[in-house]
């Protein structure tokens, strides 16, 4: 491990924008040092989050010392302004990206202003393309722009463009400027592309100013889509804000969050590349998306779902994750040239999962289909005919051993979660079937309710009197918290309570959950890791719906003060509250309007009277 983990900001020191192509993580101290560039999966140009030396960055900070930081989203935007607050002067950054609904996208604009006093501030763009793989040459074009060319196999270009003098430095790789802002005065940077069309550096004020404006807007009149009009309005619409960022405009798909690298234990292995789609985060996704009233980005996710299925053709060939274009190139290696955050190797891209046999993934995706179809629009019988052969191989293939849902490397079990999610996709598929007078075989209702039976038969321990993680276990999971969430079981029957009682006992710590133990011998990995936030938000969940509403509502609560200074949530959280694994994680925020909808339906004694 680095002996020097100052170099690194806590993962929760950071905002993140983006452009619905790709994201920055802009930390505290006013440096972006992750963006992978121009798309989510693409190879990083700032990555010194996961190397302090050798990943790259984009820093602007007062030259002086002694600065308070501050950080805040302009209300219902993801524009993002850092504060460095002095007694001699005050200084501001504004960071945003103009969307790629409004325009084509690929720019990273950053704006420096002086709100007070006298500010000396510096500027150092130090890319490193191809993961810090690649060399390249920086050219000064003049005085106000500069050029940065790969050498590598990628051979993208960068265009740094600014309103004060620019230089080159360290060995003619870096872009730095030196200036002086007094009150009121601004600096303007942008990043881009070396296709995009932009105005010289001279013109430079103006083009910044209306695109601020436009992407203020875009982001405002996007909220104010929602139909949601419930408790923890403020929190909810940052949630909501941060999952768009994580949607592609392109493809309509969603990477489980746009970082990859980042530590479950600092110093451990437990490090993953999330840049792609899950399928199981689909009916999640469909779910919050249409309860908030964003049908659009629902009917997108379900439209790039169809395409999949469509692609495959062949029953069980559905795999558990994609890249955001529906591909299946996520064959891992490993960056053995990045430290990782803090020292914690091996920092890894792509994810040796995806070839996984993971059952659950079918549930989730008919459960998505079943709500978009009832809640959003009627599904076309083409792609109705493309489910139905997967849910004959369901019929068939139900009873097999799994890598489940945490997709552990210690060997196929007998998962209770992986079984549950396939009588999920039977039901879902017979309610469908039903609600469109489709032909409706007699095996699918066979089926699911031998699959129902064998849970509560193979899956109940009656000496601990819970539902354990996998046959013939004396353990239990947090994906059982599911279990009465998808309509399995009721929240109030007794062998769930009694469960529910059981996972209090040996995973909840206080409000917080962790998934399973990390000891137990099926994991096969080394290390631990933390509680898992969107674990944490299904117990609350579980907790409303089993009639321990107070309750919920108090650990609920206290879980929003978990989130970083901007309402933010990475993976999981460490036991001094800190942020551990990718960041922002879009589950996390799917299992907290979950969460939340819930309770508010409960409290406002909407949960029999609502449509979704």
């Amino acid at each position: 491990m680095n002996k020097d983990s100052s170099a690194y900001l806590p993962i929760e020191d950071h905002g993140v924008i983006g452009d619905l192509n790709t994201v920055a993580l802009v930390g505290l101290n006013g440096t972006i040092d992750f963006m992978c560039f121009p798309d989510f999966d693409s190879p990083s140009i700032f990555a010194s989050l996961l190397d302090a030396e050798k990943g790259g960055s984009f820093s602007i900070h007062p030259t002086h010392d002694g600065m308070k930081h501050r950080q805040l989203y302009l209300p219902d935007t993801n524009v993002l302004l850092t504060r460095f607050l002095s007694d001699a002067g005050i200084g501001e950054v504004t960071d945003f990206m103009p969307v790629e609904a409004l325009k084509e996208g690929h720019e990273l604009i950053r704006r420096v202003a002086c709100v007070y006093g006298s500010m000396e501030f510096r500027m150092q763009c130090s890319p490193r393309f191809n993961y810090g793989l690649s060399p390249h040459k920086a050219i000064l074009v003049n005085a106000n722009e500069v050029q940065f060319t790969s050498e590598g196999p990628d051979g993208i270009g960068l265009r740094l463009k600014s309103t004060v003098p620019l230089q080159l430095a360290e060995g003619d790789t870096d872009a730095v400027a030196t200036f002086r802002l007094k009150t009121g005065e601004k600096a303007d940077f942008i990043l881009e592309y070396v296709t995009c069309d932009t105005p010289s550096a001279v013109d430079l004020e103006e083009f910044v100013t209306h695109h601020l404006y436009e992407t203020i807007n875009y982001w405002k009149d996007w909220v104010a889509n929602s139909s949601y009009k419930g408790r923890w309005m403020e929190i909810m619409n940052r949630s909501a804000l941060v999952l768009k960022l994580m949607i592609s405009h392109k493809y309509g798909s969603m990477v489980a969050a746009p970082t990859f690298g980042l530590p479950e234990e600092v110093g451990g292995v437990r490090n993953w590349d999330y840049r792609y789609t899950w399928i199981r985060d689909a009916s999640f996704t469909v779910y919050a998306l249409l309860r908030l009233g964003h049908k659009q980005e629902a009917k997108n996710f379900v439209d790039w779902v169809d395409r999949q299925c469509d692609d495959i053709k062949d029953a069980g060939y559905l795999r558990l994750m994609y890249t955001l274009e529906g591909k299946l190139e996520l064959e891992e290696t490993v960056l053995n040239h990045l430290e990782g955050y803090k020292g914690s190797s091996p920092v890894r891209i792509g994810n040796g999962a995806y070839d996984q046999i993971q059952l659950d993934i079918y549930g989730e995706l008919l459960d998505s289909v079943y709500l978009y179809d009832k809640y959003g629009a009627p599904i076309s019988f083409d792609f109705w005919n493309d489910l139905r052969r997967q849910v004959d191989w369901v019929c068939d293939n139900w009873h097999r051993q799994d890598e489940g849902i945490w997709e552990v490397r210690g060997g196929k079990r007998h998962f209770l979660y992986s079984r549950m999610m396939c009588w999920v996709a039977i039901d879902r598929a017979v309610k469908i079937a039903q609600n469109h007078s489709f032909p409706l075989p007699n095996r699918w209702v066979e089926e699911r309710d031998s699959i129902f039976f064998s849970i509560h038969h193979e899956f109940w321990n009656e000496e601990l009197q819970c539902f354990v993680q996998y046959k013939g276990a004396d353990t239990v999971d947090a994906a059982t918290l599911l279990m009465p969430l998808v309509r399995f079981i009721s929240p109030k029957d007794p062998r769930w309570l009694s469960t529910l009682k059981r996972i209090e006992e040996r995973l909840v710590s206080d409000s917080l959950v962790f998934r399973y133990r990390t000891n137990e011998a099926f994991d096969g990995l080394a290390g631990g890791e933390g509680t898992f936030s969107m674990c944490t938000f299904w117990y609350v969940e579980c907790l409303a719906k089993s009639g321990q509403v107070d309750k919920a509502r108090l650990y609920f609560e206290k879980m929003l003060g978990y989130a970083n200074h901007l309402g933010l949530y990475a993976e999981m959280l460490g036991l001094k509250g800190d942020h551990l694994g990718n960041f922002p994680q879009a589950f996390t925020h799917l299992g907290l309007i979950s969460a939340a909808l819930s309770i508010n339906d409960i409290l406002e004694g909407k949960e029999n009277k609502r449509k979704i």
